[in-house]
């Protein structure tokens, strides 16, 4: 991989040479990586979601933007429009680091609506000639013409004494008619902490610490990223992506996680009762997810497909990275669910069933083959010691999910999927599911697949470079037999 120096990756979007721009663009949309249905950069590297928000009748989608190649270099904000959540209109960069606050960065935050306006609150990232890390918290507003108009300073300036200027990605929610905002941050001791601001005098530019949140965690990796609060069904959760988690069995398995724990945030202690950590996705590439509210008031994730220190297939090629599809939040038996959002529907255009018997003959149930499909297989009968799926399979290629009955296992294979992201610890991410397996909703695209188990009790979500004609869907069994009903939409 081509090393970037400084120099590069500090270079601005705004002093290069449109024609420059325009070739890279043009060699990007060439690629057979791209995606169909996924959020993607039109150029260089697309990481965090931000500032998702359901304002005035339309959706509001950013992300962290590098635009220069596939590379972690200076941060703009990229913003999408949507109606529905399904089709997206690109806007552009919307924020971009032209003060001297966030002169190194527009880095990740959130939106919320504050006396009628739109706001954004974000980390703003500066160094000094000795390259020295400076990091504040900034809030601009969206006017009635679309166009950012910047606080003229951070509403809060530095972090806290006890912190090192790992602080960072505020996401700001209200509880009780008041505005907080929730920050990851890192203390002295290089140990993952959450901080708890507020609103004060309801005065947009007036930020006052509280302190920060007390959790059982006391020892969980070195820096705790992206946090999100909300309440679901009376329950209150914290969602945030710790580094410099051990790898424990199947958990943990990725160079970086991102998890929820569940309990009861009292805001006058901030003491945080809550039960353990769980992992929000077990395949290979998620991070740094964000929610928000919808239209119809539930509670939608997007997240990051793709994560820090990883080198992915199109690199080469100058871009990197999509966000999943959105996904609606449930809480049922203690944990939360994930499902696909049921506009996602829309964009089925054919269907296609099969219904019959898979064993250990390798069996094409379905005359469907491509690279782009939404697939419900349920499990009618299940006589199978393990159960096998491939997708995007050929004679090279296969993506392979397997189910283990007895263990109730399920396990995502890549190492045949085709070319392989590197910095990644090995090629089979699984986990363990609380009841039999009944059906798994897939959405595959062109470099994806996303997987949800039992009506979204577990997600595997990962990025996969299959050769172009890698098309078939192919299932089979260890021993024994199951009876499949599979839906397949294009």
């Amino acid at each position: 991989m081509t090393e970037w120096s400084r120099e590069q990756r500090y270079r601005r979007i705004e002093d290069v040479n449109k024609d420059e721009l325009e070739a890279l663009k043009h060699r990007i949309e060439q690629s057979r990586y791209r995606q169909h249905f996924h959020i993607q950069p039109e150029t260089g590297l697309l990481n965090d979601p931000n500032g998702l928000m359901f304002y005035n009748g339309t959706y509001y989608v950013s992300h962290q933007w590098f635009p220069l190649g596939a590379v972690h270099g200076l941060k703009y904000w990229f913003n999408y429009t949507s109606k529905d959540l399904v089709t997206f209109e690109p806007n552009g960069p919307i924020l971009k680091p032209d003060t001297i606050y966030d002169s190194h960065g527009v880095y990740s935050g959130s939106a919320f609506e504050f006396e009628g306006n739109l706001y954004y609150m974000y980390t703003g990232n500066h160094r000094d000639e000795e390259w020295k890390r400076y990091s504040s918290q900034m809030i601009a507003k969206v006017k009635q013409d679309g166009s950012i108009e910047k606080l003229n300073k951070p509403v809060i300036a530095h972090q806290p004494e006890g912190y090192t200027s790992h602080f960072r990605d505020p996401k700001v929610f209200k509880h009780h008619e008041e505005y907080y905002a929730i920050l990851g941050v890192q203390t002295q001791q290089e140990l993952g902490r959450l901080l708890l601001y507020k609103m004060i005098h309801r005065q947009i530019d007036q930020w006052e610490y509280i302190g920060e949140i007390t959790t059982e965690l006391e020892d969980f990796g070195y820096m705790w990223e992206c946090p999100d609060y909300f309440s679901l069904n009376g329950q209150d959760f914290i969602i945030f992506s710790p580094q410099g988690i051990d790898a424990k069995d199947e958990k943990y398995r990725n160079i970086y996680q991102s998890g929820y724990l569940i309990g009861n945030l009292n805001f006058d202690t901030l003491e945080f009762k809550h039960d353990t950590f769980i992992e929000l996705d077990n395949g290979f590439d998620f991070y740094a997810p964000q929610t928000f509210i919808d239209e119809y008031g539930k509670r939608i994730l997007i997240g990051w497909m793709g994560l820090p220190d990883t080198h992915y297939p199109t690199d080469e090629e100058d871009w990197a990275h999509c966000l999943t599809i959105p996904r609606e939040l449930t809480i049922e038996e203690g944990r939360l669910c994930q499902r696909p959002l049921k506009a996602l529907e829309t964009l089925r255009q054919n269907k296609e069933t099969a219904l019959g018997y898979a064993n250990k003959y390798n069996t094409t149930l379905h005359p469907y083959e491509g690279t782009q499909y939404e697939l419900i297989i349920n499990i009618l009968e299940n006589e199978a010691t393990e159960i096998y799926f491939e997708l995007r399979a050929s004679k090279l290629n296969s993506t392979l999910i397997s189910y283990n009955t007895r263990e109730q296992k399920i396990t995502l294979d890549r190492s045949e999927s085709g070319a392989l992201p590197s910095n990644v610890e090995g090629v089979t991410r699984s986990t363990y599911l609380d009841s039999p397996l009944k059906q798994l909703h897939i959405f595959v695209d062109t470099s994806s697949i996303e997987i949800f188990c039992n009506d979204g009790e577990r997600v595997l979500t990962s990025r996969i470079f299959p050769d172009e004609n890698a098309t078939a869907i192919r299932t089979s069994t260890e021993t024994g037999q199951v009876y499949l009903n599979l839906l397949n939409m294009t």
